[in-house]
């Protein structure tokens, strides 16, 4: 794990967060965001997500982790707290070996919708489908593929980038200078799972630049391993089937 020179374990709370209590039909529901880590390098991973100086959280490894799964109840537990504003999430619109889906109707929303399914997943383990709804109207919470997220600046946002092993070095560089005031970034991504190889992959390429680097003041960490699996005991078999673990 990368490591870092300072840590700051205030939350402060960032200035003219949105109330979320207008959009919600039912606010109620589902509202405490309890994160429970299953073993230590979840626990790191935690560590860095709740840490407010830690500006960009770097998580990689296998499926079933929780890299996506701890990154989205930080994000459902800031915003409700009053951390943030809102909630981008973005990945790369590349299929499984390039597989075509064809066109798909509806706005860009709609049309991101397949890509970011995992983590609405997690979403609507706290919010009904309503509430999203709602959110994603009022831009609480917002669908932004990489395309267009280049000219832009992020403030009082958390941003996740799920999947980023298949984005490229540019990509990935454009992302990561989102940043603005009060915002973080959280990137994921199982290098293994690539569709990307070594010189065109920007979480590899990040990633060695980060262990060249060596002392980070506002980038953390964490390389997951197939010991870190907690989905079911299948999956990490099926990963050592292949050899990836």
């Amino acid at each position: 794990m990368q490591k870092r020179k300072h840590r700051n374990n205030s939350q402060p709370v960032f200035n003219n967060v949105t109330n979320l209590e207008p959009f919600l039909k039912n606010p109620d529901k589902k509202r405490k965001v309890e994160i429970i880590p299953r073993n230590l390098n979840q626990e790191r991973y935690l560590d860095l997500l709740l840490d407010n100086t830690c500006s960009i959280i770097i998580a990689t490894g296998p499926a079933g982790t929780g890299k996506t799964l701890l990154a989205m109840q930080a994000a459902i537990r800031a915003l409700k707290s009053g951390e943030i504003g809102r909630i981008v999430v973005t990945r790369p619109a590349v299929g499984v070996e390039n597989e075509k889906h064809g066109f798909l109707p509806g706005d860009l929303t709609r049309k991101m919708e397949p890509w970011v399914k995992p983590l609405f997943d997690v979403l609507h383990e706290y919010y009904t489908p309503r509430d999203t709804l709602s959110m994603i109207e009022n831009e609480i919470i917002e669908i932004c593929p990489l395309a267009f997220m280049r000219g832009r600046t992020f403030k009082n946002s958390l941003i996740i980038a799920d999947e980023m092993q298949n984005a490229t070095p540019n990509q990935m560089k454009m992302l990561l200078t989102r940043i603005g005031e009060n915002s973080r970034i959280v990137v994921t991504g199982d290098i293994k799972q690539t569709d990307r190889k070594e010189g065109d992959n920007g979480l590899l390429d990040f990633n060695n630049l980060v262990t060249r680097f060596r002392d980070s003041d506002h980038v953390g960490v964490i390389e997951f391993t197939g010991g870190d699996i907690e989905r079911h005991p299948a999956v990490e078999e099926v990963l050592r089937i292949y050899g990836d673990i």
